[in-house]
């Protein structure tokens, strides 16, 4: 058994959570990124580390999905009141899936992303970064920004943009898509180790519509690691290293 860092779960939303962590535990998980998706979520993925302290962690953000006007103010003002309590700024980004675009428009996106960004280079944390058919806008904001570290969660862009992301030092996390989704196999095959986290994504349900689909929690984080070795050519036991460093590095944890 392995040493696993899951850098990517929305534990706000699992259901029998005491359960799930201990599943975690029991495939090797020492730690989690708990990721916020607006001031409720946030509120509860604080106190779920508090509970869980020295293996949950937080990183307080504001999904894509969740954006409204009305909203930036608080938003913002609660992150940074609560910054402290974080390791990272997250879950933040671009969506520009069709559905999304039409209650948050690019222009509203991107311009609380770069608030967002701001937070996180002013407390110098690292972000979380959503970037579904948005990749090449998602990296220029955070470029532009002036962020030194950052993550691609579940990279499935061009391999134009992973470069930038790559070249720019930045990390791209691993789900259990790695089993089956050819751009996102594609990311991570041309990803250095050195870059390169696991993550799940929890509770996301993977493979929709095929065989095989199941909803994840964290200790998939397993089948990410296997996922992934397979891919690399290497052994399951270099990659959970590697990776287990690489988040602790970032993150600021042990």
């Amino acid at each position: 058994m392995y040493k696993l860092v899951d850098t990517h779960a929305h534990l706000d939303e699992i259901e029998n959570l005491d359960e799930a962590l201990k599943q975690a535990k029991g495939v090797g998980v020492v730690g989690i990124i708990a990721v916020g998706s607006d001031i409720a979520s946030n509120v509860k993925t604080l106190e779920i580390a508090e509970k869980y302290a020295g293996f949950v962690y937080a990183a307080l953000g504001w999904h894509p999905w969740y954006l409204k006007e009305a909203e930036i103010e608080a938003s913002l003002e609660f992150i940074r009141a609560n910054i402290d309590k974080a390791v990272g700024v997250g879950e933040v980004g671009l969506d520009y899936h069709k559905r999304v675009r039409a209650v948050a428009d690019k222009d509203l996106q991107k311009r609380a992303l770069r608030e967002l960004l701001k937070i996180a280079k002013e407390y110098d944390k690292p972000a979380l970064i959503h970037s579904r058919y948005a990749w090449r806008d998602a990296y220029d904001v955070v470029k532009e920004a002036g962020l030194t570290k950052a993550v691609f969660h579940w990279y499935t862009g061009t391999s134009s943009v992973l470069r930038d992301i790559i070249d720019s030092g930045y990390y791209i996390s691993v789900t259990p898509a790695v089993e089956y989704h050819e751009e996102h196999r594609r990311a991570v095959k041309e990803a250095p180790l050195e870059q390169l986290l696991l993550e799940t994504d929890s509770p996301v349900v993977y493979a929709r519509g095929r065989e095989g689909e199941f909803k994840s929690s964290p200790a998939d984080a397993a089948r990410s690691l296997r996922g992934a070795a397979g891919l690399k050519g290497l052994s399951e036991a270099e990659l959970a290293a590697r990776t287990t460093e690489n988040a602790g590095r970032l993150f600021g944890i042990n």
